[in-house]
């Protein structure tokens, strides 16, 4: 094969699939070292067109990948996390933060003769120790983060090794006339451009291409003007990423692959103008001498760079652009929750889940607390919407669901996992609080259509447990909502005051029917009241130890509530003052 064509093609394709699969190998790697650092990155997302720009370039140079960045902004338009004005400046950060794997890759160009220091930088001095750290790391020291740093390790020097394979395989080509006038038909820009959008579409990554790219350039046969159009074709080829992530997805995501598009193209023909004049007018020296390693990163930087600069200013008017070529729907469309996009990055994936889970933990709580004023005032209409309120609930419960059983199947840390498991826990407490709330709509619309009177103190004691119930549901909230541990200490002892009001009532209750002055429906009425809202205080509790379990890494519920019951110092004092606030009021015996 290589007599035939004048180079090592195995060689080549060996290399190539080595350096690629390097880079996946390191970019999966950094992602799930550096989850919490993207949530936090996501996090501070706002209309700051600045603050999205380094949100972009933050990312994309942690995951190494502007398309995983960009197919992660088009999941968080589709799901209406982020607006379309948000995710500009992201995207532009984006094609700045892709240019850090070229200037890894450059350093493959330190050549022969290089000084002692410079030596040490050299691929071939450290990529093979960088292995046997990465090796050594992976298979046999524990703990999720010593692995995924291995891994990181392993795919930098498999990236590094498949990019020595590629250079050796072509370094044939250095005298190949045929091959030289090849690269000689790329000197005319457009036909450069060209070249570069097809090879990084097909591959589908822009800085895979530029490696390429510097690869082919260890020959010494691409020149620096051969090089630049190919660069300007490479950015717009890594926009395929995005419109074929855009295919399904509602207009503002598809608005997004398009700023994408028109931000690469409108940069690429400014450039491409001005190579075509400055060429036209001027004779650069510069532009006929051998491209290197550093001089492709630099170029691939300077043009990302130019490009930003000259288009951060009009990011209203790319906004407007998009609008004009993908126009608003007659009929509104309905918003994408939790985007299978989303998956491609499991560490902000995972976020979004808890984002919805909020949602649903704040639906579950005014549910049921609503539910409990209908008990002594009950509305038709009220009724109505809560039970709309719970068929929301249980939709949540299925998509959240549904989304962390396929999110569970990615390569995930333990503690990733862990928050999985803690969030179907929840959810599944979230949604038997909703069953309760619907509940007691049914007891409360008995009490009306029964005509139902309850007698004063038992109206007295209701009210009772019904606040008590109301603040245990209001620190679950705040404990899951703001991962607020010093409120989930105070949802156990609560609940511990709870059950012990429920037993004090029906001890009440047996006394009123014994000496007839409660009838036994109203019992029947009573007891299912009780019922329900005790067990929504044990779901309270189900999500508090949840919150606390998970702190410490342990997934044992029933075993780290009774471990926290002994070992809070705190738990004693706190039940004592529940029960001291939540009295029952004194019990009429004539």
């Amino acid at each position: 094969m290589e007599n035939l064509l004048g180079f090592d093609v195995l060689g080549l394709i060996g290399g190539l699939c080595l350096f690629l699969f390097g880079m996946s190998l390191m970019g999966d790697g950094l992602e799930r070292r550096a989850g919490e650092k993207l949530n936090v990155l996501i996090g501070r997302l706002t209309d700051n067109q600045l603050m999205g720009f380094l949100t972009g370039m933050g990312v994309t140079a942690i995951i190494q990948s502007s398309s995983a960045t960009t197919v992660m902004v088009v999941g968080f338009v589709n799901s209406g996390v982020m607006t379309l004005k948000q995710s500009i400046g992201v995207i532009m950060g984006a094609n700045i933060g892709t240019t850090i794997t070229a200037w890894i890759l450059s350093l493959n160009g330190i050549g022969e003769g290089a000084s002692a220091v410079l030596e040490l930088f050299k691929p071939s001095t450290f990529t093979p120790v960088l292995a046997l750290l990465g090796i050594i790391m992976y298979m046999f020291l524990k703990g999720s983060k010593n692995k995924d740093t291995g891994v990181i390790l392993l795919g930098f020097a498999t990236l590094m090794f498949g990019m020595d394979a590629m250079s050796d395989a072509v370094s044939a080509l250095r005298d190949n006339e045929a091959f030289t006038s090849i690269l000689t038909m790329f000197s005319e820009p457009i036909l450069g451009v060209i070249a570069g959008a097809i090879l990084t579409a097909i591959i589908q990554s822009s800085s895979a291409s530029v490696g390429i790219l510097q690869a082919l350039s260890s020959t010494g046969a691409v020149s620096i003007g051969a090089a630049l159009p190919i660069i300007m074709g490479q950015n717009i080829g890594t926009c395929i990423t995005a419109v074929l992530s855009s295919f399904g997805a509602n207009r503002n995501a598809k608005r997004v692959a398009v700023v994408h598009l028109s931000f690469n193209l409108i940069g690429t023909s400014v450039l491409l103008a001005a190579l075509y004049v400055v060429r036209a007018l001027f004779t650069i020296p510069l532009l006929s001498q051998s491209a290197d390693y550093v001089s492709i990163s630099v170029a691939h930087t300077c043009f990302n760079v130019i490009c930003t600069l000259m288009l951060f200013p009009c990011a209203s008017l790319l906004e407007k652009l998009a609008c004009k070529v993908v126009p608003d729907a007659k009929v509104k469309e309905t918003e994408t929750e939790l985007d299978e996009r989303l998956l491609a990055t499991p560490a902000i994936a995972l976020e979004q889940c808890y984002h919805y889970t909020e949602k649903m933990a704040q639906c579950a709580v005014d549910s049921l607390k609503e539910s409990i004023e209908l008990i002594g005032n009950y509305s038709d209409s009220k009724a109505n919407l809560l039970m709309e309120e719970e068929n929301r609930v249980d939709h949540f419960e299925d998509v959240i669901g549904n989304f962390l059983v396929k999110l569970s199947s990615h390569n995930l840390d333990a503690s990733d996992n862990t928050r999985i498991a803690r969030l179907l826990k929840v959810i599944g407490d979230l949604e038997r609080i909703s069953d309760h709330s619907i509940n007691i709509v049914k007891s409360a619309e008995e009490i009306r259509n029964k005509d139902i009177k309850f007698s004063v103190s038992a109206q007295g004691e209701i009210k009772v447990l019904g606040d008590a119930v109301n603040e245990i549901l209001s620190l679950t909230l705040k404990a899951f909502t703001e991962n607020d541990l010093t409120a989930a200490a105070q949802v156990e002892p609560l609940e511990q005051a709870i059950d012990k009001l429920k037993d004090e009532m029906h001890l009440r209750h047996i006394y009123r029917l014994q000496n007839g002055r409660c009838s036994i429906e109203t019992g029947f009425v009573l007891s299912d009241l009780l019922t329900n809202l005790e067990r929504v205080s044990d779901h309270c509790s189900n999500i508090a130890g949840c919150i606390i379990e998970t702190s410490h890494n342990n997934m044992n519920l029933h075993e780290g509530i009774r471990a926290f019951k002994a070992e809070d110092p705190m738990f004693k004092e706190r039940y004592k003052s529940y029960l001291s606030k939540y009295t029952l009021p004194e019990m009429q015996r004539s």
